[in-house]
Order: C-alpha cells, then structure tokens, then sequence
C-alpha cells in the first residue's frame, strides 16, 4: 500500500541521495517550485545528496543553463544526470550507427556535440532518412503541433530498412505549463508498436541510473529515495532498481488525484494505481 504523505521532512532522515526527476516535480516547463525548491535545499542541509535525474536529450550543461530562467538555486542539487548524457554515450559508440537521421528540434542540436571522452571516436555525421543507417529521435520536429502518427509514413520506410532508433528521451508526454507535448519516448512506443527497434537509455532503464551512481561515488548500501510524477518511467524505474520511490501525484496524474492538487484522495490513488501494476512506497500532491 503506498503512503501518502504531507511533506519530504516526514521521511528524509531514512534516505542518503535523492534522484529527483525535473519536469513536472521541481518545475513545469516554464518556473520552478518554490516548495519543491526549499525541500531539496533543506534535505542537502541535512547532509543528503540531490541528483536531478531528468529524462531531457540535452546534455547536463545544457539543462543546467536553463536554470536560471527557470528559478532553480546552486544549493538545491548535487549532480545533473540526463537521458541526452546516457544515450550520447551510446550514439558515439555507434549503437545506430554513424550516419543518422535527426528527428527532433533544433534546440537539441546540442546533443550532437563531441563530449572530450568521446573526442577520438568516429564521427557522428546526420545526413538525410534515406542515406541513414539509424535514427537518433530527441523528439518532435514541431513539439507545439505534432503527434508521433505524423511521422508513420517515414518511420514505415525506416523498419523496412531495418534501422535501429536510438531514443533519447523516454518520457511519452509533459506538460509545458498547461500544455501537454509529446516527446521522444512517444515517437519511440510508435515505432516499436508498428515493429521497429527502439533503443531507450533514459528512466526507466538502467544506464541512466548507472549514471548516476558514478557521477555521486555512491557507496554500497546508499538509501537511494527515486521521486517523479511518471508512473512508467519515474516509479517504474525505481522498482527496476529496487529503490524506494515517491510519486508526485499533482504532475501528469494530477487529474485523477481530487480536486485539490496538492492533496491526492487515498480511494483515487489506490484506484488509479490498481491497473498500472506499479506500486510507489510514498506519494504526496507536489513536492515540499
């Protein structure tokens, strides 16, 4: 039975490092959280370690020059570790291939750049669908208007020519303010569901949580507490790992949670979960 719970206080002291997913759990696209923000900085006062463990193709520097516009303090975190570093690691080493096509928006360009450990490699070059011999999605071209069934005619030509698609976001959906947008992990689904190959690096699966522990030289026996608002990816991820999670239940369940957002309705919570077959230990409305 998953415990709903008022505050990050009432269970902090139980757990060492945080992996705190982004998007729609400290910010929603477009400001940060204040509450959220004063329970990671007072849990990093307590002596815990903050990772924010997001699912966005872009490096870490990247997401991390974001923060200012969005609000988010030095002092609230530890570590960035994104899906983009995770699944760079696997493009430079040639998982779809060297040549690819692109599909996703210009401001992930980024995620193309040569990290230094990957300066001696074979280059990444992106040339057109029909010269490719894999694709490298970061999400839509047109995130504001497009839905993965507009990409079924060319994503048929790609299964035909066996071509692996590397994801580099698994997240299906997020909502930018209060905008839903489809991302990368949906487009991914699609082309899996019509019988391509999907590679996925991103929460739930473990590359990025292998990740993580390097980039926090966690010890052996480190209470790890995982806290997202993506059942599938965020809590999924956590029982992968047999970690503890906490469920945001105010982020993209919000609408099956009550009426008030910041306080899930127990009957609602244990009903919503039931078909999921995935069970967080904790959940609260936002995080505080």
């Amino acid at each position: 039975m998953t415990r709903i719970i008022g505050s990050l206080a009432e269970i902090a002291t139980d757990y060492d490092v945080l992996f705190c997913d982004l998007w729609g759990c400290v910010h929603n696209g477009i400001t940060a959280y204040p509450a959220a923000i004063a329970a990671l900085q007072e849990f990093r006062r307590g002596g815990g370690q903050v990772c924010l463990m997001t699912n966005a193709p872009r490096p870490a520097a990247q997401v991390e020059a974001s923060f200012g516009r969005l609000g988010i303090p030095r002092d609230a975190w530890d570590v960035i570790v994104t899906s983009g570093d995770a699944a760079q690691d696997a493009m430079f080493a040639g998982a779809v291939g060297h040549k690819v096509w692109h599909l996703g928006p210009a401001k992930d360009d980024a995620f193309f750049d040569v990290p230094p450990e990957w300066k001696d490699a074979p280059p990444i070059e992106r040339v057109p669908l029909a010269e490719a011999e894999g694709i490298v999605c970061t999400g839509p071209f047109d995130e504001d208007t497009e839905t993965p069934e507009d990409y079924r005619t060319r994503l048929m030509l790609a299964r035909v020519e066996g071509l692996k698609l590397l994801c580099a976001n698994p997240d299906i959906v997020v909502d930018l303010g209060e905008r839903r947008i489809y991302c990368a992990g949906a487009i991914a689904e699609f082309y899996t569901d019509m019988g391509g190959d999907s590679l996925y690096f991103g929460k739930p699966h473990p590359p990025i949580y292998d990740l993580a522990r390097r980039k926090l030289n966690l010890r052996d026996g480190a209470r790890v507490l995982c806290i997202g608002d993506g059942i599938r990816t965020d809590i999924a991820g956590a029982v992968g790992e047999g970690l503890d999670s906490l469920f945001i239940t105010g982020g993209l369940a919000a609408e099956h949670m009550g009426a008030d957002v910041e306080a899930p309705e127990a009957p609602l919570l244990e009903e919503w979960l039931r078909p999921q077959m995935i069970m967080p230990t904790f959940a609260m409305g936002r995080l505080r």
